[in-house]
């Protein structure tokens, strides 16, 4: 192996991914997924999609979650900063309700390894950022689901520097909180 180092998270389920990357005076170069490395690591799923987006400074995404079909999400930053957040949405779990968040940005190269059952959010904090995710499962319209972003129940330590000014779709200012959405 030595390809990766994998570092289980504080919450059962989660990972920290961090490639080798082989550098020097032309660059570096690294592999981002390697099914093998992470089967020896004991993480053995399958990805059926790949999906990029682009935010700008201040953009808040999430916390979105399928309902019926949900997606286990493989992470990384290739341009910019984020502070990437889930919640565990799994009942029954010591850790439901909590979230775990971990900065992933182009110099750091982590990854961060969501299953199903949590939901998944990130603020950009670079003036930029290209985010990048394999899934799981295949995403399905009017399957989505969201919670707040500020929920107190939750309590996310979002690092918004001060004066920053959030950017946050209409339809993520509509989610309800935690309390309204799930049971304990």
């Amino acid at each position: 192996m030595g390809k990766i180092k994998v570092t289980p998270c504080p919450i059962e389920g989660l990972y920290v991914i961090e490639p080798s990357v082989f550098g020097d005076e032309r660059g570096y170069f690294m592999e981002t997924y390697n099914q093998n490395d992470m089967k020896e690591a004991g993480l053995s799923m399958a990805f059926v999609q790949d999906n990029q987006s682009m935010s700008v400074k201040g953009v808040l995404r999430g916390l979105h979650y399928q309902k019926q079909y949900p997606q286990g999400k493989l992470v990384r930053v290739v341009k910019g900063t984020v502070f990437d957040v889930a919640v565990d949405l799994r009942a029954g779990s010591d850790t439901y309700g909590k979230w775990y968040g971990v900065e992933l940005s182009e110099e750091n190269k982590k990854q961060f390894y969501i299953p199903e059952g949590f939901a998944h959010g990130f603020l950009v904090l670079s003036d930029v950022a290209e985010f990048c995710y394999k899934c799981t499962d295949f995403y399905r319209p009017g399957d989505e689901g969201g919670m707040i972003w500020n929920d107190p129940e939750i309590g996310i330590e979002w690092p918004i520097p001060e004066g920053m000014r959030l950017i946050i779709s209409e339809k993520d200012q509509k989610w309800k909180g935690f309390r309204d959405t799930f049971r304990f």
